[in-house]
């Protein structure tokens, strides 16, 4: 199972479409962000104390959603 980053990395786009690409933009400018992580917890606990650039963690549990349903289908 590849990490919940690098998933979210197929959304980065230099003109966000929606709130997951715009949170893979952001993801991606976070040095800190748990990149090899598959851990729905300490992705989570990371975004509440450091996710300033969520708009809501919601946003993130669209994203982990799709990363569940995804990653099951590979």
């Amino acid at each position: 199972m590849k990490s919940f980053y690098h998933f979210l990395m197929k959304y980065r786009h230099p003109a966000p479409k929606d709130k997951i690409s715009l949170f893979a933009n952001h993801a991606y400018l976070d040095h800190s962000f748990p990149k090899v992580s598959e851990d729905y917890d300490e992705i989570s606990s990371y975004l509440e104390l450091n996710g300033h650039y969520l708009e809501s963690m919601t946003v993130f549990d669209e994203a982990w959603q799709q990363y569940l349903l995804t990653e099951r289908k590979e």
